[in-house]
This record gives C-alpha cells, sequence and structure tokens, in this order.
C-alpha cells in the first residue's frame, strides 16, 4: 500500500503540508505573549495552496506574523481585509508566493491561515505572534489557555456561514505539537499545574520568581493545552505604565504611553452581611448531542447543587434547548420545597438528546417574559459553545443588558471563547470555563455567589494626575463589579511628567444604595521591557469594543466607525474583523501553470465524535456537506475558506455523531442487599431521593436537604453518613428536636470530611446554619458534641456560622 510520509492523506491520496506546530508563551504577571512557529512543506509534485483554519483566544491581540521561505523573511502587513484579499488573489496569479491571516467573519476566535504557492518540495516557517490577558479563576489561579481543538460549529436553520472547518479525530493529528511556557513576576511563583501532562517545573532563580515548565513528549490533541498559574498574594491591585512607540506619531495611542490597571475591589463588609439574597435565577443548559457523556452527567449534578444553594424568597426557572428547547415551568416560580422537588423531578431525566444547539430561541423566550418587581433577573448559560450565530446571539444579550446579569460556562474543550466571554462582558457577569478535569460545580457556585452581591450602579472612574498629563480611557465603560473580581481597565496618557511623579484612579459606585468608592495610587515611571504589550492589548480592547458597536446597529454600519477601526488596526498592527494580515514574497515570480491544488489542515475535533469510515472531515459550518475541489486563484467570494473546498467527505448530520448518551439516574440506583433494605425502610419521596445518590458521598447528603436549608432524620440521611438510624436515634441529645439533630449531623460532616470541597457546598450550608438560627433551638453545643463523637470528627461549634 502506498505511504504518506507526512503520515496522513485524504481518500485521494493527497498530502497534510503541515508539519509541526512549536508554541513559546511568555507570562508576565497576568499578560502573556504567545509565538507560534508552524512549518509547512509541500511533498507533492505540484505548486499547493494550504489553509488551515484554527482556534484563538477571542480577546488575544495578534501583532505580528511573518514567513521565512529559504533565506527569505517575508514581514506581513496590516491591512484593510478586502484589500489584503485582493493582493493575496493578485500575488497567486502571478506565481507569487502570499501568505494570509485573518479572523473569520462570524467569531473572532476562529482564523484563517492561507499558505499560498508553496511550490514541490519548498518548506516554509509561518511565526504568529499574539498577546492576550490571563482569566483569574476562582482559586485565584491565572489561567492561560492555548484552544487546541476547534469543534464544528452549530450553524441554526436558515442561516449562512462562509467557515469551513476541516476536523479529525485526535488520534489522526498529523502534525506535532511542542509547548513551552516561562512565567516571569514579582511575586513568587507559588505552583503551575496543567490539564496536560507537562515536564516538572524548573524554577530559575532562587526567590522563585521566574519559571519554566514544557509540554511532556507524546502529548495527544485531544484537550486544549491549558496551564494554571499560582502566585503569593496575586490578588492586589496594579498598574503597568508602557513607554510609547519612539517612531509612532505623538498624540497617537502607539506614541503616548499607555496605562493597565488591574483593579478588585472591595465591598465595605457591613454592607455585604446586610444584603438579603432575592433574585429570579434562571438556568438554560445545553442539551445537544455534543453535551453527552460526563458533560450532561455534571450539568444534572451541578443543578442540583445550584437547587439547593438558592435562598428561600427568591424565583427560578429551567430552560433546557438543543435543536428545541424545554422549559420546566411556564414562568418563573417562587423557591419552595414544592418547587424545588419539581424542577429536580426533571432535572433527573435530562439528556443530550436534543439535537443541535439552537440557543436564540430559548433566549427571546426568556427574555419574553417580564421580570419579577424586586427580583433581580440571574442569567445562567451552560454550553459547549459551538455556535455559528455567536455574534446574533451576543446582541441579543446586549440588548437586554438592562434587566439581568448573565453568567456563562463555557464546558469541555473547543468552547467559543468568543460566544462564553461574549455573553458575559455584554451580560455585566461573568465567565468560566471548564476543561480537562475541571469540576463544573465549585466554579459554578463562585459565579451564584457573585449573582448574589447586589448589582452595582452608577459606575465612574476618576482621575487624579500630575498638571499636564491627562488620561483617555480605552476600555470600554465598566457595567459590572463583583467582590474580589479583577476589572481591568486600559487608558493613554497624554503629557509629559517627571518620572517620579504618581497618579491616581479613583473607581466610584453605589453598592445597595451607599456610595463606595476604591482607589489605587500608581508610578507614572514606565516599565522596561514590555515590547509593547499594553499598547497592544489596549488597542485590542478599543477595536473590539468599536466592533461591538458596529454590532449593535443591526445592519446599519457606520462608515466613520469602520475607518477608525481599520486605521488603528493598521497603526498598532493588531488585527481586526476589518483587517488582514498579508505577505507577498515578491521575488518568487514565475508563472504557474493551471489552479493551485487546495490542502485544508485539519484541526483535531471533539475526541467522542463518529468518523464514519474516513479519516478527515471537512464540515461546513452550515451543515452542508456538498461540493467539489476548487482553485485557489481569482476574485472568490467573502469571507474565509472562501475558495473551493478539498477533502470534502459525506459526514453524518451533527447531532448523529456522537455516542449514545449516559443511562438516566433511573438506571443507575444500587441494587445490592444492603440498598434493597434501605428502600423498605424508605417512603417513595425518599426513594426518589436515592435516586440522586449515584456517584459522589456529598452528592448523597445535598439530595436530602430541604429547601429551608434543613435536614429529616431518616434513613436515608443514615446511609448518606455511612451510619445506621438506630445510631441517629440512639446517639441524639435529649433536648434536641430531630430536624435541629439531623442538620447538626450534615454541617459537621460536611466540614470535617469534605472541607476541601466547601467551594462547593458552603452556600447551602450557610442556608442551613441560617435554618438553625432562625429555630432558637437550645442544646446546639451538645448537638455538636455528639455529631463529631458518631462522625469522628473535631468540628467546632463555631465554625458551623452558629
Amino acid at each position: 500500500m502506498e505511504r504518506c510520509s507526512c503520515g496522513l492523506i485524504t481518500r485521494e491520496k493527497q498530502a497534510v503540508p503541515l508539519q509541526s506546530v512549536d508554541v513559546q508563551v511568555d507570562v508576565k504577571d497576568h499578560v502573556a505573549t504567545v509565538v507560534s512557529t508552524l512549518l509547512y512543506k509541500n511533498k507533492e509534485e505540484k505548486p499547493i495552496e494550504a489553509v488551515f483554519v484554527f482556534p484563538m483566544p477571542s480577546e488575544a491581540a495578534v501583532c505580528h506574523f511573518n514567513a521565512k521561505v529559504g533565506e527569505t523573511l517575508i514581514v506581513a502587513e496590516v491591512k484593510e481585509k478586502k484589500q489584503a484579499r485582493e493582493e493575496y488573489d493578485d500575488a497567486l496569479s502571478s506565481g507569487q508566493q502570499a501568505f494570509l491571516l485573518e479572523e473569520s467573519d462570524q467569531s473572532p476566535d476562529i482564523f484563517s491561515m492561507s499558505v499560498g504557492s508553496l511550490r514541490s518540495g519548498e518548506s516554509a516557517s509561518i511565526r504568529l505572534e499574539y498577546v492576550t490577558e490571563l482569566d483569574v479563576q476562582a482559586d485565584e489561579a491565572l489561567r492561560f489557555c492555548l484552544p487546541a481543538v476547534l469543534n464544528p460549529r452549530y450553524q441554526p436553520a436558515g442561516t449562512e456561514s462562509s467557515v469551513k472547518v476541516t476536523s479529525v479525530p485526535s488520534s489522526l493529528v498529523p502534525y506535532d505539537l511542542t509547548f513551552s511556557a516561562r512565567v516571569e513576576s514579582s511575586r513568587p511563583v507559588s505552583k503551575v499545574e496543567s490539564s496536560c501532562t507537562m515536564d516538572p517545573v524548573q524554577y530559575l532563580n532562587q526567590d522563585q520568581t521566574k519559571a519554566s515548565v514544557k509540554l511532556a513528549a507524546g502529548h495527544k490533541f485531544d484537550r486544549d493545552v491549558e496551564l494554571l498559574i499560582y502566585y503569593k498574594d496575586s490578588h492586589q491591585p496594579s498598574a503597568v505604565v508602557e513607554a510609547g512607540q519612539a517612531s509612532a506619531k505623538p498624540g497617537s495611542l502607539m506614541g503616548d504611553t499607555a496605562l493597565m490597571l488591574s483593579l478588585y475591589p472591595e465591598f465595605p463588609k457591613d454592607i455585604m452581611s446586610s444584603i438579603s439574597s432575592f433574585g429570579e435565577f434562571v438556568f438554560l443548559l445545553d442539551r445537544s448531542g455534543s453535551m453527552a457523556g460526563s458533560r450532561i452527567a455534571s450539568a444534572r449534578d451541578t443543578l442540583l447543587l445550584l437547587l439547593k444553594s438558592l435562598p428561600m424568597g427568591c424565583y427560578f426557572n429551567i430552560y433546557s434547548f438543543g435543536s428545541s428547547f424545554e422549559q420546566i415551568f411556564q414562568e418563573s416560580v417562587e423557591y419552595n420545597q414544592k418547587t424545588m422537588e419539581e424542577a429536580l423531578e426533571k432535572v433527573k431525566t435530562m439528556d443530550a438528546n436534543l439535537g443541535g444547539t439552537e440557543i436564540l430561541r430559548p433566549l427571546e423566550r426568556i427574555y419574553s417574559q417580564s421580570c419579577i418587581p424586586n427580583q433581580p433577573r440571574q442569567l445562567f448559560v451552560f454550553t459547549d459553545g459551538e455556535v455559528g450565530n455567536t455574534k446574533q446571539v451576543i446582541n441579543l444579550v446586549k440588548s437586554n443588558a438592562d434587566s439581568h446579569r448573565c453568567f456563562s460556562f463555557g464546558i469541555g474543550e473547543g468552547a467559543s471563547s468568543a460566544l462564553i466571554n461574549g455573553l458575559a462582558k455584554e451580560g455585566r457577569g461573568h465567565a468560566q470555563f471548564i476543561t480537562g478535569n475541571d469540576k463544573m460545580q465549585p466554579k459554578v457556585i463562585q459565579s451564584l455567589r457573585f449573582a448574589m452581591q447586589p448589582a452595582v450602579g452608577d459606575i465612574s472612574v476618576k482621575w487624579d494626575l500630575p498638571k499636564g498629563v491627562s488620561a483617555s480611557v480605552l476600555s470600554p465603560p465598566l457595567t459590572s463589579i463583583f467582590q474580589g473580581q479583577r476589572s481591568l481597565l486600559y487608558a493613554q496618557l497624554t503629557g509629559q511628567s517627571e518620572e517620579e511623579a504618581e497618579g491616581c484612579v479613583t473607581v466610584k459606585y453605589s453598592l445597595a444604595g451607599r456610595p463606595t468608592e476604591n482607589k489605587l495610587n500608581f508610578s507614572l515611571k514606565p516599565a522596561e521591557d514590555t515590547g509593547l504589550i499594553v499598547h497592544r492589548l489596549a488597542a485590542r480592547s478599543l477595536i473590539r469594543s468599536l466592533e461591538r458597536e458596529q454590532e449593535g446597529t443591526r445592519g446599519q454600519k457606520d462608515d466613520a466607525v469602520n475607518k477608525k477601526i481599520i486605521d488603528l488596526s493598521v497603526q498598532s498592527g493588531v488585527s481586526s474583523s476589518l483587517t488582514a494580515f498579508i505577505a507577498v514574497n515578491k521575488t518568487s515570480g514565475e508563472a504557474i501553470q493551471g489552479p493551485l491544488l487546495r490542502r485544508d489542515v485539519p484541526t483535531p475535533g471533539y475526541s467522542s465524535m463518529s468518523v464514519d469510515h474516513c479519516p478527515i472531515r471537512n464540515i461546513d459550518l452550515n451543515r452542508s456537506y456538498g461540493g467539489g475541489s476548487g482553485s485557489s486563484g481569482g476574485g472568490g467570494g467573502g469571507g474565509l475558506g472562501r475558495c473551493g473546498r478539498a477533502f470534502v467527505v459525506p459526514a453524518p448530520r451533527f447531532h448523529q455523531t456522537f455516542a449514545a448518551p449516559p443511562p438516566s439516574f433511573h438506571q443507575t440506583a444500587p441494587s445490592d442487599d444492603a440498598n434493597s433494605a434501605l428502600r423498605a425502610e424508605m417512603g417513595p419521596a425518599q426513594q426518589d431521593n436515592a435516586e440522586w445518590q449515584s456517584r459522589d458521598p456529598l452528592l448523597k447528603l445535598v439530595s436530602l436537604q430541604k429547601a429551608s436549608g434543613c435536614w429529616e432524620l431518616e434513613a436515608a440521611l443514615a446511609k448518606a453518613l455511612n451510619t445506621t438510624s438506630k445510631d441517629l436515634e440512639k446517639k441524639q441529645p435529649s433536648m434536641a428536636k430531630r430536624e435541629v439533630w439531623a442538620t447538626i449531623l450534615a454541617l459537621v460532616w460536611l466540614h470535617g470530611l469534605k472541607a476541601d470541597a466547601k467551594d462547593e457546598w458552603e452556600l447551602l450550608a450557610m442556608k442551613a446554619a441560617t435554618w438553625l438560627r432562625s429555630q432558637n433551638a437550645a442544646g446546639l453545643a451538645e448537638c455538636v458534641e455528639a455529631a463529631n463523637a458518631l462522625l469522628g470528627c473535631r468540628v467546632h461549634k463555631g465554625v458551623l456560622g452558629l
């Protein structure tokens, strides 16, 4: 059998020209510079055009692109997108090599790289550089993610997309990945963790402020490469001042000094302790086929924790969606024991069986429901984020931002960072990503804590700067502030000051009707050797803000705003939706006879996809699998992948390509003799609770909590605590009520045996403590002592919040 030297061929025996990808990351505090080097080689007999569609962080600022062919280095320029495409096509028509890098028209987290006119036997080394901010996680880690997986984006019926995604199972990706990272901070690096297998961390100095890590050999493309970086005392306000570019025009963004502020607002404790946690909590769960397996199981467990953690007096509803959508209640209902039980019964049966990912229609339905007076709406969206109408969905959230806050969760590798971050940014909420071995529950409960914080209003920023220095804010206006969560602010500083001068920024806002403010003093002395990172991130922030302004105009684009975006992109060398990087090798001018052969470079797809009988699938975002081969020359239409497609292989529809969903909770009940005896001791309602007691001992206990926050003394509780009903009755202090004793037992078990999962159960434990205090019960100390003796714990009464 004929073999392809690069390890993968199409059905037509066409080689994949991308040989390897090398990624080097340089992290300084909470900003990363990423340099990717892609090596291409044409092992075919004729010239080819290689097209690679790949994921990028949605907030990344792509700032450099070049190609080296032999000894010739070709540096790309940023130009208006239409002009760049025309120059690319003209170059190929003239026999010149050309390289084009452009952002997708549909979503800012997808890029296309076109390597045109690569001659037989020729190699090209492509260097791509971008800078990006690092997200702050619930446990104070800074998260860097290199998206490796690009899943097909579900395109709703009746909409169009020009982006073509060529994906293969991770085991069949034909090119190698090497990855290394260097971390540097003014604070010691405590540790670096990863979702992938990494070599041990190497510290580069004695005070451990510099470290390096690299990906272990043999990495498989079955997940994004994620780093979690922990610094000592990382949650501290900070400022980075960066001098302008000497060659840039004074008064321009690149010529002036740029400032990046990291703010961590602290709310007054008396206000936070006095806030009543009311609200309307709306949960929107993705049940498309791509959520099958552990994703939907984890989502069910998360909904259980969420429903148990809600405060009495609030309102809630649960929506789920695929190609169609469902809702548990016709409208949001008051949270009590009856409605909680009814919701949990429906959640138990939820599977990933609703087809595609039509998220727009359920959102429209939610927004059509009137808001409940004095119950602020909090929307939680759970999705693997594979949609093709990203901008339309985000614009809908933006148009309803005044009526709610949106908290979004990207589940699994390949989730669209543009969708997840966009929902939270426009919805004045917070975004989280759950990848690799992450547990969904602690991240979701952290967002619930944010949702229970009072909405901050009347936000303003005041500057106190030396005479002759002024600040122009480049970031979008602050619309949301959360206790302890970082807010980033970029500004352009115009004018001259002494190097030792200082400035001050004050963020003022209204919290629970009381005026509140936080201040940060900073030095105006520029940092050394920053490489214009702050300028480029600031430019990207302003570009994104202008793009969102245009997207909200419902098709009525402002030409002046478009021009401003293009000018800013060209001036800063940062890509945008209206520009592209173009590089032409003008020394290679021999005319090529006939059309170029197009070769689509595959990306790894979601590992549980079925791929039928062939190694490569070219999947159009609008689910159209027809079409034939094409050429690279000529005008071509707009958008990415505008040339004819190669690797066209029939594939089943999206929602049919996944493994069957797992059995429901009703199919996982234990059947051993001990559990059979337990069932005989329980009533019907208690047996239903046992259906939730599947895998996690924590969930066994949580499933038994009442909406009020208490537990009842029952056989199921004894089972969850790994003891017997007889022991519970025997050890109960004589003066204690049954429900008080049961609730103390549950709290002691949580604090004593599940302290490592406190992020998951803390809110429902606080609700239990509130219930206990409302009972004015005597003998609580005796109950705690007895519970410790029974469960083998050493929990102090004060720890329980009593």
